[in-house]
C-alpha cells in the first residue's frame, strides 16, 4: 500500500513536471530581492504606508486560496511576510501556476506593500517566479515541530519549523563573536593547531584513534588544544587564544557530546588570579553584548554573572555536601574504601584524583546555582598546574560553575620542566589502570626546557555557555549536528 508520504511526493513530482512543461525551469539559477522582509517593513513604515515596487523572496509556509484571489506566507531569514496574489493583477495563466506550487516552495515575488484592513504588512503581487520545488512535504504539525530525535536527526526541519531554534544558533554565533572581540580587545592572538596529534594529551580524557595511511602512523583527535597553545607561549605568543573542535571518546549525556567547541586562552606573566578576573568579565562582556543584561533566569532563579564570582576552596567544598575530607585519604585505596563505606559506587580502577573529580561532579556541582569558583585542587588531580605556594599537596586551579554547571577550568600553569617530566611519568604509571590518564608528550617536554615565562591558562565549554545563556537544559540543543546513533 502507498503511503501517505508517497502519495504527496508523486503529486509534487506531477508538478514539477507540469511547471516544466510551461517552459518553466523550477530550479533557476539565481534570483536577487531588492531586500529582506526585516527591510522591506521597515522602510514602508518609515515612508509612512508608500511603497516603491521591490521584490522578496523567501520559503512558502501557508497558502490559503479564495477563488480569484490566494495569499501565501513566506519567510526569508529575517521574518515572515503575506503575498497576495489576485487573478485580475497576475493574468489567468500566471495564477494558475499557483496550482502547481506547494508549502514548502522558494518562490520570488515583486510588488508593491500596503496594509490589509486587518493591519498586516502584505506585498501586493504583480509578478512572481518559481525558485526551488520542494519535492518533499513538511511534516505533519511541522509549526512548532516536537518529535526531539526527528529535531535532532533532521536539524533541517527544526530550523524551518520553530523559530526558537533557528534564534538560539543566531543566538550562539553572537557569543562567539562577543568572545573574540572581547579577547582581541586585550591583545590576545587567535591561531589555530593541529587536530590530528601523535600524542593526545592536555586532558584527561580517552581519545578517538585514527590512521595516516601516507605516513603509517597511528593518530589521535585531539581532546584539548593545551600543549601546543603553550609550545606558543614558549615562541613568544604572551597572549594567545584558540576556539576549536576537540574530541573525546566518552559517554554522551546532555552536558556531554563526544565534539565540542573548546576556548583555551593563556596569558604569559599571569596566574590563576588574573584568569578568575579574565573569565568573570568574559562572562559578564558575552551577556551584555547577546542579553543586554548580566542576568538570566534558571530554573526559576536568577543568576548574575557580573564580578565577583563565589570562591571557595574545593576542600572545603566536598567537606562540606560530602562528608569526606579527602585529606584523610592519602591514596586511592583509603578514598575508595571510605566512599564504599558510605553506600557509593566507585569503579575500581580510579585514581585517586579521579576519585575526588567524581565526589565533586557528583555531590558538589549540582548543588552550584550562582557562579563560583572552586580553587586549589590536588596535585593528583591536575598533572599541568603549578603548586600552590605554602601547600604543595595543591596546585593553583579553579573550575568555574553555574547553576550545577562547569563552565571554566584554568590553572597557573606548571613551567618546571623537570617537575612536568615526573607528573608525566607517575600519570603514564597510572595508565595501566586508568587509561584516560594524561600522556607523556616528548616533544611539549622538550620545549618546556627552551623556558616559558609564569603563565595563566584557560579553557572554557562553549556549549555549555550558550546553554546558560539560552536557558536550554541538554548540549543537543545549542550544537547544530549532535552526534547520534546511526540509525539500522
Amino acid at each position: 500500500m502507498t503511503s501517505r508520504l508517497e502519495r504527496l511526493t508523486e503529486q509534487r513530482l506531477a508538478s514539477l513536471e507540469r511547471i516544466r512543461a510551461r517552459g518553466i525551469d523550477p530550479y533557476p539559477r539565481s534570483y536577487h530581492p531588492s531586500h529582506v522582509v526585516q527591510e522591506a517593513v521597515a522602510a514602508f513604515e518609515q515612508q509612512g504606508g508608500n511603497s516603491p515596487r521591490m521584490s522578496l523572496a523567501g520559503r512558502i509556509i501557508s497558502r490559503r486560496s479564495m477563488g480569484r484571489m490566494s495569499f501565501l506566507d513566506i519567510r526569508d531569514h529575517s521574518g515572515k511576510i503575506q503575498l497576495s496574489l489576485r487573478h485580475d493583477l497576475l493574468g489567468g495563466e500566471r495564477y494558475e501556476l499557483l496550482q502547481d506550487i506547494d508549502i514548502g516552495d522558494f518562490i520570488g515575488a515583486e510588488g508593491k506593500l500596503f496594509r490589509t484592513k486587518s493591519g498586516e504588512v502584505t506585498l501586493e503581487v504583480s509578478d512572481f517566479v518559481m525558485l526551488c520545488k520542494s519535492l518533499r512535504p513538511l511534516p505533519e504539525k511541522w509549526h512548532g515541530l516536537a518529535d526531539v530525535e526527528k529535531r535532532y536527526r533532521q536539524r533541517y526541519l527544526d530550523l524551518i519549523a520553530n523559530e526558537g531554534s533557528k534564534n538560539t544558533f543566531v543566538l550562539r554565533s553572537r557569543a562567539i563573536t562577543a568572545i573574540r572581540g572581547f579577547l582581541n580587545e586585550r591583545g590576545f592572538v587567535e591561531v589555530e593547531t593541529p587536530v590530528l596529534q601523535p600524542e593526545a594529551g592536555g586532558a584527561l580524557a580517552r581519545p578517538f584513534v585514527t590512521h595516516h595511511h601516507a605516513l603509517d602512523q597511528d593518530l589521535y583527535l585531539r581532546i584539548a588544544l593545551e600543549l601546543h597553545l603553550k609550545r606558543l607561549v614558549v615562541g613568544g605568543f604572551d597572549r594567545v587564544y584558540e576556539m576549536g573542535r576537540v574530541f573525546r571518546n566518552e559517554g554522551i549525556s546532555v552536558r556531554h557530546n563526544p565534539e565540542f567547541t573548546l576556548l583555551e586562552c593563556y596569558q604569559a606573566y599571569s596566574d590563576y588570579h588574573d584568569m578568575m578576573r579574565l573569565v568573570e568579565d568574559m562572562f559578564a562582556h558575552v551577556a551584555r553584548e547577546v542579553l543586554g543584561t548580566t542576568q538570566l533566569t534558571r530554573d526559576g532563579a536568577t543568576i548574575d554573572l557580573a564580578r565577583p564570582w563565589q570562591r571557595v576552596q574545593l576542600r572545603e567544598a566536598v567537606r562540606t555536601h560530602c562528608g569526606i575530607d579527602f585529606e584523610d585519604y592519602p591514596d586511592a585505596d583509603s578514598l575508595r574504601a571510605r566512599m564504599l563505606e558510605m553506600g557509593m559506587e566507585v569503579e575500581p580502577d580510579k585514581g585517586r584524583g579521579r576519585l575526588i573529580d567524581e565526589l565533586l561532579s557528583t555531590s558538589v556541582e549540582p548543588g552550584i546555582m550562582q557562579p563560583t569558583f572552586l580553587l586549589d585542587y590536588p596535585v593528583d588531580m591536575s598533572p599541568l598546574a603549578k603548586r600552590r605556594q605554602g601547600d604543595d599537596r595543591f596546585v593553583e586551579r579553579f573550575e568555574g560553575f553555574v547553576a550545577g554547571m562547569e563552565v571554566a577550568n584554568a590553572f597557573t600553569e606548571l613551567n618546571d620542566p623537570l617537575e612536568q617530566r615526573g607528573r608525566f611519568l607517575r600519570q603514564q604509571q597510572e595508565r595501566t589502570v586508568d587509561e584516560e590518564a594524561e600522556i607523556a608528550d616528548e616533544d611539549f617536554l622538550e620545549a618546556l626546557e627552551y623556558g616559558m615565562p609564569p603563565t595563566g591558562g584557560l579553557g572554557m565549554g562553549i556549549d555549555r555557555m550558550v546553554m546558560l545563556l539560552t536557558n536550554q537544559q541538554s548540549i543537543r540543543e545549542v550544537v547544530l549536528f549532535p552526534q547520534l546513533k546511526t540509525k539500522e
